[in-house]
This record gives structure tokens, C-alpha cells and sequence, in this order.
């Protein structure tokens, strides 16, 4: 049997994939991320199904629950938030049922900071001021950043920033990036995007912190940083009334 490791999405129930919701329909058991998710994406799974909240377990746990349900010649998901490919510890689970001979295929899910881009009504890659995403964390109860991926280093680029995973250290992150961005640059923070508990703080890098502070938010956040939030850049070239439309590329 194969074990589908299929992204949830931001959280909402409507905002899983078509496959998604095939796939769920049709588990015996669902691993599923408690945490994050609003409980209405469980909607999509059979009234029969085994549900398993992982938020307690760590990743033995997990991988063993998926080994024996694959085993035992069940249907198998293993629910991540926002999408696999990223800070899902896909790699970890994946190699793992490898070696223990179970089979496992990936379906994407809507990645959190394309979700927080959308509530907020941003493109992230604005003609003239930034062409560059950078995904990134930050390091404090977590596995080491690699040397050659340091914040200072991201922030050089001035490209628009996304920060998982590091809403309880926005003070000291807005510090560290202020010399390259500016302590005017917009920032913008979105808490459980697209789903019912969905927050939005907006400032800059000078001021989010006490913001974030003053709203309590320790978790299921994503910090945008640049300046394309502003929502104030350049023509793009592609649609330009200018371009010459008859040369081929």
C-alpha cells in the first residue's frame, strides 16, 4: 500500500486541492497535524476513518503509525500544513518508509505565504522593487541553520522575505534585517490564514514587534517583509502596452 502525504493547505476547508479531497474521502486512516489545521478539513474524511492527531507525537510515532496501517493493507494520509515541500519533515518521514519498504507519493497542498499573500491582496514579486522570494526560518528551538544561510545574508538581497516559524522572535529578527530594509519597510504579519481565528498586523519593520506582542500571537503566523507590500511598484514588461509583441523568445 502506498502512504499520501498530501498538504492541507493554510487550514481551510475549502482550500484543498480537488486530489486532496479524493484522497481523504477514500483513507482508513488520517495522521493529521492538530495544531494548525481547522477542524473542518477533517470534513473531507470518511465517517469510518481512523483519525490520529499528531501534535503529541514525535516522529517515530508518526512513521510507525503509518508502517502498520500500510501494513495492515489500509489506505493511508498523512496530513502536513501548507504544502509538503516546505518545513513539513517530509524528508525525515519519507526516508524512513523507505527503509521500512512501504511505498509514498506527495500531493501539494497551498503553501502558507501564498495564502497570506492572498488575504492581504499581494503579489510578492512587484516589477521594479523585487523579483526574489526568499522562504526562510529562524533558528531557536529548532535543528541549526546552515552558515551560508544566515538572516543578515537573506536580507541583503532586500528581496521580499517570508519568516516561518519565527513569530516569537519577531523583535529581535525586525533588528536584524532593519540595516538592509529599512525601518520603514512594510511588514506584514497574517495568523492562521483563511481560517475563522485569521488575524492581520500591519506596520513596519520599526513597529511589528509591539504589535505582535500586544496581539499575543506565539504560533501559525507568517511574517512578510518588503517593500512590493507596499503595492506601489513599476509596469510589468510581460503586459507593457510598449513590448513588442511580434518577437519571439
Amino acid at each position: 500500500m502506498t502512504v499520501h502525504f498530501v498538504g492541507a493547505g493554510p487550514g481551510a476547508a475549502d482550500l484543498l486541492t480537488v486530489r486532496a479531497t479524493r484522497l481523504l474521502a477514500q483513507a482508513d486512516v488520517v495522521l493529521y497535524p492538530g495544531t494548525y489545521l481547522d477542524p473542518e478539513v477533517l470534513a473531507h474524511c470518511s465517517p469510518t476513518a481512523d483519525l490520529v492527531d499528531t501534535q503529541d507525537l514525535d516522529l517515530a510515532q508518526i512513521v510507525g503509525h503509518l508502517v502498520a496501517a500500510s501494513r495492515r493493507g489500509s489506505t493511508v494520509v498523512r496530513l502536513t500544513s501548507g504544502d509538503p515541500s516546505v518545513y513539513s519533515a517530509l524528508s525525515e518521514q519519507g526516508r524512513r518508509l523507505t527503509e521500512a519498504g512501504v511505498a509514498w507519493d506527495v500531493t501539494p497542498g497551498v503553501p502558507a505565504y501564498a495564502a497570506a499573500a492572498a488575504v492581504i491582496g499581494s503579489e510578492l514579486t512587484v516589477p521594479l522593487v523585487s523579483q526574489s522570494v526568499v522562504l526562510t526560518r529562524t533558528q531557536a528551538r529548532s535543528s541549526a541553520m546552515a552558515r551560508t544561510e544566515s538572516l543578515e545574508a537573506f536580507a541583503a538581497t532586500r528581496a521580499t522575505l517570508v519568516l516561518h516559524l519565527a513569530i516569537t522572535r519577531v523583535r529581535a529578527l525586525m533588528t536584524q534585517i532593519a540595516p538592509q530594509y529599512g525601518a520603514d519597510c512594510p511588514v506584514v504579519v497574517v495568523h492562521r490564514a483563511s481560517q475563522p481565528e485569521q488575524c492581520v498586523l500591519r506596520g513596519t519593520v520599526a513597529d511589528i514587534a509591539d504589535a505582535v506582542e500586544d496581539a499575543g500571537l506565539r504560533r501559525a503566523a507568517v511574517i512578510l517583509v518588503g517593500r512590493a507590500l507596499a503595492n506601489d511598484g513599476g509596469e510589468s514588461w510581460l503586459y507593457a502596452s510598449q513590448r513588442d509583441r511580434s518577437s519571439k523568445h
